[in-house]
């Protein structure tokens, strides 16, 4: 089923009456499909496919309001906002190859709900491999990285939110963006505490902290352009040894503190090279602990599907729970 609803959208991309001779799944969407598509000269594209049967999180309230900055991020209108803006600022991407919302290029009229993209195959490793393997070799990419994270830093926005809402001249909930994280991370608490006994014993002082953090929070007039997850799984490494930015759809105008918390619990010790001076550690503050439950509660709602790979998310549960903790147990 897979592979006609692709074939026609692979033709259309490559062209020169290539056929598609088979369709690889690539491990690591949760809410798209990501799919290897090999033609029949050896030549590759990827395809994201938005689609209901590729999302594997179950229904949650919010989930298709694009004016809360941090709801999920699906289809291929978020994706071309986010490409462009981060082209714009010469932070490299997958380039696009094809974008089809409608099912247009599909092999029987539809490729289903959601919409689809046809994008460069970046077939070599992520910036997660490589670091593991090699580290020494690892470190022009970071810094490559570091100047995309500084370009992104250097363009504000007057106001918050996700790029497709922003750019089109649409505005976004709340008032501010620890507004917005403080009510997210009050909503992963319940959550996380009605899953597991231990967040459910340090509910109060869990909600204790994250208010004491919220209310230390100055205002901020001005916002940054922010990934929102961008571990290094979330970075391939190009011939040339670069950096390329992928899974953007969630692309936003916001603290940059938000984005600089994810990649210091993502990449540990290797963060180091990406510090950025200047961040607010008030804002730094909050968004730890916030991010910290929303990576409890977020695998332990995924889990209540059907996603495959159970057992290393239960261990991200696992692992950001006895962090959480660790936060109010000090």
């Amino acid at each position: 089923m897979v592979r006609e609803r692709l074939a026609g959208a692979a033709r259309a991309a490559l062209g020169g009456g290539r056929r598609l001779e088979r369709v690889e799944r690539v491990a690591g969407g949760s809410r798209k499909g990501v799919y290897r598509l090999v033609m029949d000269d050896a030549a590759t594209v990827i395809a994201y496919l938005w689609d209901r049967a590729e999302n594997h999180w179950p229904e949650a309230e919010g989930d298709g309001d694009l004016t809360d900055p941090l709801s999920p991020a699906l289809g291929p209108d978020l994706f071309e906002a986010a490409h462009t803006r981060l082209e714009a600022l010469g932070v490299r991407v997958p380039a696009i190859r094809l974008l089809d919302r409608d099912g247009t290029h599909s092999a029987h009229g539809t490729h289903g709900p959601g919409g689809l993209a046809i994008v460069e195959d970046l077939p070599g490793e992520s910036l997660e491999q490589l670091l593991a393997r090699d580290p020494g070799a690892a470190a022009p990419v970071m810094a490559r990285l570091g100047r995309a994270l500084e370009a992104m830093r250097g363009h504000r926005a007057p106001a918050y939110g996700k790029v497709a809402v922003v750019d089109g001249g649409g505005a976004s909930r709340g008032t501010s963006c620890e507004g917005i994280v403080l009510d997210r991370a009050l909503r992963d608490l319940a959550e996380a505490a009605a899953r597991d006994p231990r967040i459910a014993a340090a509910r109060d002082r869990l909600m204790e902290r994250l208010l004491s953090l919220a209310e230390a929070v100055r205002p901020r007039a001005e916002h940054a352009v922010v990934h929102g997850e961008l571990g290094p799984d979330h970075v391939r490494v190009d011939a040339d040894g670069n950096p390329v930015v992928i899974d953007i759809e969630g692309l936003m105008y916001f603290d940059v503190e938000w984005e600089h918390v994810f990649l210091r619990i993502r990449l540990h010790d290797a963060y180091r090279s990406l510090e950025a001076d200047g961040l607010d550690e008030d804002r730094l503050a909050l968004y730890t602990l916030a991010q910290r439950l929303s990576l409890t509660a977020g695998p332990l709602r995924l889990l209540d599907g059907d996603f495959p790979d159970r057992a290393a998310m239960a261990g991200i549960a696992e692992h950001n729970l006895r962090k959480a903790l660790d936060l109010v147990h000090a």
